[in-house]
């Protein structure tokens, strides 16, 4: 069956309330661990992951930061109007928005877009650097959301450091409450360096320092790419089939000694730490066939659309070649960074390439990332949630996890 095809229906299961995480534990790596390989499940913490990965891995960590994405405006009338940043609009990059000192437009969502009357709204901050005087207009209606203009009166500040000072980070809607002050720690990971999340790479808050020096001491290594996460993470698939289903797109931005180490370390375990870790580095496998196919290609072109990878299929080579003709491109593009949008779907029928396993939380029903799982272990994925619902695992962002190794039964990779 190809992806297209496929019935969103098929991948739900039975979510109580009660099991979805409202706060983290009190400590990261005390988190219940699933570990499932060949068909076997076990369960333990992430604190003893090591003992479970016995090959000379390489982890491959998702290093965003989620910034503060929320922004509440409140009228004189008193209500408030909520305006949701996603991303930048139109060609600019994340990184040229957040570093920008002048107007910056986002496509954003707005709460109460109908008592939205005004020319523009503000909105007052004071702190250490002065008070900060924000407004925001709506430019432009789009189909899925606005596109919203914002000023400020300190040119000292970018913008980045605006929405630090006026802004709310954004808790999952399926956590439904206030943000804490806690949340403001625990819902980034500690590794977290470049700004540009609306949500957090879950599958890494699990990880400490300890841990990852434990990991270091066991020789697995560790490596960090970098794609913003966007609300579509969250988007549940309202289509019946894949086919009438947009996938949401994702900048990602790695480093060219990050493929080169991805490159040398095979064929050892590469093992992605969450869902965006894993797109971004199967995305590297699919831009690397895009060039060895098309040597004189442009970056746009390289940029892998929701389809492009099951129409590509049948013109597989072996994940070193491909990433050998991406840094080819990278040399003749004098490029030292790849950045580019992603909007790989990954479900049923997919051929894994450079996974050999995938460290994740629990996700909703009829989401992305639940096909994202069936794809990786094949019909056990049911088998893996109903053992995880039966012994008390904690689901979604502040959930628990699961160390999935890939079923190559199920994939058609190296």
């Amino acid at each position: 069956m190809h992806p297209k095809d496929i019935h969103i229906k098929d991948y739900s299961y039975q979510l109580p309330e009660g099991r979805i995480a409202l706060h983290p534990l009190p400590e990261r790596d005390l988190s219940k661990l699933l570990v499932y390989s060949n068909g076997h499940m076990t369960q333990d913490i992430y604190r003893n992951l090591t003992a479970y990965i016995k090959e000379p891995a390489l982890l491959l960590f998702n290093n965003t930061r989620v910034i503060e994405a929320r922004l509440f405006f409140q009228k004189a009338t008193g209500s408030i109007i909520e305006i949701f940043c996603l991303e930048p609009a139109g060609d600019c990059t994340l990184t040229e928005a957040m570093l920008s000192r002048s107007p910056v437009r986002w496509n954003a969502l707005v709460g109460g877009a109908a008592k939205w009357k005004e020319p523009f709204l503000e909105k007052q901050i004071a702190d250490e650097a002065g008070t900060i005087l924000l407004t925001a207009r709506i430019v432009e209606k789009l189909s899925d959301c606005f596109v919203v203009e914002f000023h400020w009166n300190q040119d000292q500040l970018v913008f980045g450091e605006v929405l630090h000072r006026a802004g709310v980070i954004p808790l999952p809607p399926y956590i439904n409450r206030t943000p804490e002050q806690a949340d403001y720690e625990r819902y980034q990971t500690v590794y977290a360096r470049h700004e540009g999340s609306v949500a957090a790479p879950t599958a890494g808050l699990h990880f400490t320092e300890p841990l990852m020096q434990q990991m270091e001491a066991a020789g697995i290594e560790r490596d960090f790419v970098t794609l913003h996460v966007g609300a579509g993470t969250f988007r549940p698939v309202k289509a019946d089939s894949m086919k009438d289903h947009e996938m949401h797109k994702e900048w990602i931005q790695v480093k060219r000694s990050v493929i080169e180490r991805i490159r040398k370390k095979l064929p050892a375990p590469i093992i992605p730490v969450g869902t965006t870790s894993f797109r971004t580095l199967e995305t590297l496998y699919w831009m690397g066939l895009k060039a060895l196919l098309h040597p004189n290609a442009t970056l746009q072109e390289l940029e892998v659309k929701q389809w492009d990878v099951y129409e590509l299929e049948e013109q597989t080579v072996d994940p070193a070649f491909a990433l050998d003709a991406l840094l080819d491109w990278m040399d003749r593009q004098g490029r030292d960074e790849l950045v580019a949008h992603t909007q790989l779907l990954v479900a049923p029928g997919y051929q894994v390439q450079l996974t050999q396993a995938l460290i994740t939380n629990f996700h909703q029903p009829d989401s992305t990332l639940l096909l994202l799982v069936a794809a990786l272990v094949g019909d056990a994925w049911r088998t893996i949630y109903q053992y995880a619902l039966d012994h008390d695992f904690r689901f979604l962002s502040y959930g628990d996890g699961s160390l999935l190794w890939v079923d190559r039964s199920q994939t058609v990779g190296r």
